[in-house]
């Protein structure tokens, strides 16, 4: 991704609790060789479960997982900007073999591992966010309450719905923004949301809405939610990205970093017995050297899929025809520079939520110094 906004991290979200996840202090334990080189001795003997002197990669997965728990990153699976920096993390280490790793070998790859998360969280920084309720009240109190809800009640409004549905479906259009977790989250919506709404128990949720109804019934409700939030706060991963075709254009003025990814991307695309490639592979190509170009994987973003498809048949990409190599990195070449111009003129903004279940201290060991480091 090319660039985050940083947006949040200037807000008083969450009374000043706002902390950014910008890969800073990891760059700082690699560039010490002195204290590293005692940390890695202390984590190798530390990981090498059975002790043979040398660690699988199945060894290494709980030392990764642990950088991101240290980092306070979302659990790998539940939250997309940060898997992808945990996959490039892995594909970086594995090389997709299965080998065995020495001390010397355990001390570079880590390096590389740490090096390229902090590279990640640089381009990508992630804001981790402690939503209490204050920034909800401050919401409700405001002067653009009345303004936001009315212009959110004209998109929700139905004569078939109840009250209680109006309500759900106002909360969910609310952000961090305004203070609200995510309300797609199932804990969000058990613990906070529902019994926010069972509380009111003196009103009839079950009625018909107005707008003005809907404006009072709304307000109360969003006061009892804030209350639940000051005694259950919740944390937030947040990202906000711009995909500019600013990440597309660096890769491209670099004819060497070019042609290294390219033929980087060669070696792993299927070829008949003349050495060609149907162009049927260029959507695997792209995905493949998409992280050099600072754009998302095939698939993440629906609006990128969509200039990715127009650029696709600008190019006719789609045709299946089999090529030379030479002519499959030229047309790879051409489809990025398509997709840079189409993102220089028109960004693509998007922002992602996700609620962080795991404590941001709980069992990230991997970046804490031994006894031994603390009492040097």
């Amino acid at each position: 991704m090319e660039r985050g906004s940083g947006k949040l991290s200037r807000k008083k979200s969450g009374g000043g609790n706002g902390q950014v996840l910008d890969g800073s202090n990891i760059m700082e334990l690699v560039g010490n060789q002195q204290v590293f080189t005692t940390f890695v001795d202390h984590k190798f003997h530390e990981l090498d479960t059975d002790k043979d002197g040398k660690l699988s990669v199945k060894e290494l997965q709980p030392a990764v997982a642990d950088i991101g728990a240290a980092l306070g990153l979302p659990a790998h699976g539940t939250n997309p900007d940060s898997d992808h920096i945990y996959s490039e993390v892995l594909n970086e280490f594995t090389h997709g073999k299965q080998e065995n790793v020495s001390k010397s070998e355990f001390k570079e790859v880590l390096s590389d591992i740490l090096l390229g998360m902090a590279a990640g969280l640089k381009r990508d920084p992630i804001v981790i966010l402690r939503i209490d309720g204050e920034d909800l009240l401050e919401f409700v109190n405001g002067s653009g309450y009345e303004a936001e809800m009315n212009s959110i009640f004209s998109q929700i409004e139905s004569p078939n719905r109840s009250l209680h549905d109006h309500i759900i479906e106002a909360l969910g259009k609310l952000t961090v923004e305004q203070g609200i977790p995510p309300t797609s989250d199932s804990w969000v919506l058990s613990n906070i949301m529902e019994p926010a709404l069972l509380s009111q128990a003196g009103s009839d949720l079950d009625k018909s809405v107005s707008q003005e109804t809907f404006l009072e019934e709304f307000k109360i409700v969003a006061m009892s939610v804030a209350n639940r939030l000051k005694e259950q706060p919740v944390i937030v991963a947040h990202s906000e990205n711009t995909f500019d075709g600013s990440g597309v254009k660096r890769l491209l003025s670099n004819k060497f970093e070019l042609d290294k990814i390219l033929n980087s991307a060669m070696e792993t695309m299927p070829k008949d017995r003349n050495g060609k490639l149907s162009k049927e592979y260029l959507r695997v190509a792209l995905d493949t050297v998409a992280p050099s170009a600072g754009l998302p994987p095939v698939g993440a973003i629906e609006e990128m899929d969509k200039v990715i498809g127009e650029v696709f048949k600008m190019v006719n990409a789609d045709d299946a025809k089999v090529v030379k190599e030479d002519e499959f990195k030229k047309l790879l070449t051409e489809i990025l520079g398509n997709i840079m111009l189409q993102l220089e003129g028109n960004p693509i903004s998007v922002s992602s939520n996700s609620v962080v279940h795991e404590p941001l201290d709980s069992f990230s060991t991997l970046l804490q110094p031994s006894p031994s480091e603390t009492a040097a």
